[in-house]
């Protein structure tokens, strides 16, 4: 997550990766290429994209306020905000919708940090209530998350995850390491495989966004 953003030269001009006649553009104002729409090894979206931000994105108001109403007025996980001291490192991710009535608006966010050298971790992962009910955007979201953090020197790629999720996340070749609890609710440390997760060619900033 700050930086260059996902336009870049040579990055991800992959058509094969991309949705159908895929050529790199920009919308919004925002550089798109095809590694943008990538939801898995094998298949690509059509109506989101996923993105790190730059310190100067547009989106980054939008960021922030989404992780607001989702842990702190939605799930009541913090009272007055969500950050913390991992944000000052920390590496923002979005979804952008491209076919709806809210095309270019932040739908869904993720975090990545590096815990240590090599050691990453993502965080912080939601989706706006109205686009819940489409499973792209979740999985879109982790594979951006884990690629990025791959292309970056990650070894390992940490998570924790609310126990509800942890089926979704093995089906996205993760495994469970241990059983936790945060804020009172159950949840398990969770790692990817990244064997699956092929490294992203996304360029790493100097600083964060945060």
């Amino acid at each position: 997550m700050f930086f260059i953003d996902p336009s870049s030269h040579d990055i991800g001009r992959s058509p094969s990766s991309a949705p159908a006649a895929f050529t790199p553009s920009v919308r919004w104002g925002i550089p798109l290429e095809a590694e943008d729409f990538e939801l898995s090894p094998t298949a690509s979206s059509q109506d989101f994209s996923f993105h790190v931000l730059g310190p100067d994105s547009r989106l980054l108001p939008s960021y922030w306020d989404l992780r607001s109403r989702i842990f702190c007025e939605e799930q009541h996980l913090f009272e007055d905000s969500d950050r913390d001291e991992l944000d000052g490192r920390a590496h923002p991710i979005v979804a952008l919708s491209h076919h709806s009535a809210r095309a270019g608006e932040a739908v869904g966010v993720v975090r990545i940090v590096e815990l240590s050298p090599r050691v990453w971790q993502g965080g912080r992962l939601g989706v706006d209530a109205d686009f819940r009910r489409l499973n792209q955007i979740g999985k879109g979201l982790i594979w951006k998350a884990v690629t990025t953090a791959h292309g970056w020197g990650c070894d390992r790629f940490l998570a924790t995850v609310q126990r509800q999720n942890v089926p979704f996340f093995r089906r996205l070749h993760w495994r469970a390491i241990e059983a936790l609890e945060i804020r009172g609710l159950p949840h398990q440390l969770m790692e990817a495989d990244l064997s699956y997760y092929r490294p992203s060619r996304e360029r790493r900033p100097l600083a964060p966004a945060a």
